[in-house]
């Protein structure tokens, strides 16, 4: 058979062949496909592939994303998760021109989607979800609120994936916050967006609805089981995990282990579970607590370790490797200003409590998280989506 017969054959195998063919090629050459015929670019584009293929990712791929300063740019590095070296495997530039890049802040990432905020959660105005692996970003802008009340309004914005709908929400939770005495001085707003309605709603049922607490952290929340997790004050003034299920759109709360003059600072994904920071009030060295039953108050268990051993001034988390090392970075402020910013990356095992330099420089918010390549939002085309 001439080379020319294999190719029309090649054309007409069964979309059932194609698909499984389809998915096990490489990011690249799936977005090169769509460009032989217009059968091949629908089949890759329809939302089944899409789900087909990020669940086959999901399997094989162990990355990690770092958002860092690069020559004074905004740059995303992938790393693999098993290479010892941690060695750069690709990086996206920021979608955004300079010096916008520096303004935008990362809210999350999922399933190949980073969300971005045009600044902190309290003065940002818009809202991006990026997949930089097939270069498009949909933007869509925050809702207003008005309140009438004096009080201080404090917002934080967390971003996920409802697997019980197969869609991705983006949650703002507006916290109504009183004095130092009293922190929580009202129930929360919250607001959902959802990817597959493309609009925003507020929760009204009581059953929906937070208890009152406030979040006071500008760090994203942590998602993990279908959930988010922020830190949250009571109304009397107790820290607690504030949890947000995705399917339920519900709200529950995770107990907290309390030690006299320290404060949690973050929660963050560890495997299957979650993590959270604990720092003493004003300065000193940082608690990390392991919950190694998800859900479970009573499996809350710490590790601690002493800045010199660690050769930083300030160490300060940025997230775990599924190894269960923990990536921190050294958070001083005046020595990092005269060192022109860097800010060594390292990775610290709490059991042997070996560490090691990454060889790699973060940057003030350095974003550290779980990433795999998918082509989510390829079947997103005109309204609201920018190619580039």
């Amino acid at each position: 058979m001439s080379d020319s017969n294999k190719s029309i054959r090649w054309g007409y195998l069964p979309d059932e062949i194609l698909t499984h063919i389809f998915t096990f090629l490489n990011l690249k050459s799936i977005i090169i496909c769509t460009s032989v015929s217009k059968a091949w670019k629908s089949l890759i584009q329809n939302q089944t592939f899409i789900s087909t293929h990020l669940h086959h990712s999901l399997n094989k791929n162990n990355l990690i994303l770092l958002r860092l300063s690069r020559n004074d740019r905004i740059v995303y590095t992938l790393h693999k998760e098993d290479d010892p070296d941690f060695t750069e495997y690709t990086s996206f530039d920021s979608p955004f021109f300079a010096p916008a890049p520096h303004l935008h802040n990362v809210v999350g990432t999922c399933n190949g989607l980073l969300c971005l905020s045009d600044g902190l959660p309290n003065d940002a105005d818009e809202l991006f979800l990026w997949n930089p692996c097939v270069r498009k970003l949909l933007q869509f802008p925050i809702p207003n609120v008005t309140f009438n009340t004096q009080c201080w309004i404090h917002a934080s914005i967390g971003f996920g994936f409802d697997p019980k709908t197969n869609d991705y929400k983006v949650v703002r939770i507006l916290s109504i916050l009183g004095s130092v005495y009293n922190i929580a001085r009202g129930r929360p707003v919250v607001h959902v967006y959802s990817l597959f309605a493309g609009e925003w709603r507020m929760l009204t049922a009581s059953v929906s609805l937070p208890p009152i607490c406030a979040i006071i952290s500008s760090e994203p929340p942590a998602f993990a089981n279908g959930a988010l997790h922020w830190i949250a004050f009571s109304k009397d003034n107790k820290q607690f995990v504030l949890v947000f299920d995705l399917g339920d759109e519900v709200f529950r709360q995770i107990l907290l282990p309390e030690l006299p003059s320290y404060m949690w600072t973050r929660v963050s994904v560890y495997g299957n579970s979650i993590a959270g920071f604990q720092r003493r009030v004003g300065s000193g060295p940082i608690n990390i607590w392991v919950m190694k039953e998800y859900g479970v108050a009573s499996s809350w268990t710490k590790f601690s370790y002493q800045r010199p051993s660690l050769g930083m001034l300030r160490p300060c988390p940025v997230g775990f490797r599924r190894n269960g090392e923990v990536v921190l970075e050294d958070n001083r402020i005046g020595e990092a200003v005269l060192l022109n910013d860097r800010r060594v990356l390292i990775s610290w095992n709490p059991d042997s409590q070996n560490v090691k330099n990454l060889e790699i420089n973060g940057s003030h918010k350095t974003f550290f998280g779980s990433y795999v390549e998918s082509l989510v939002l390829l079947d997103k085309a005109t309204k609201g989506v920018v190619t580039y």
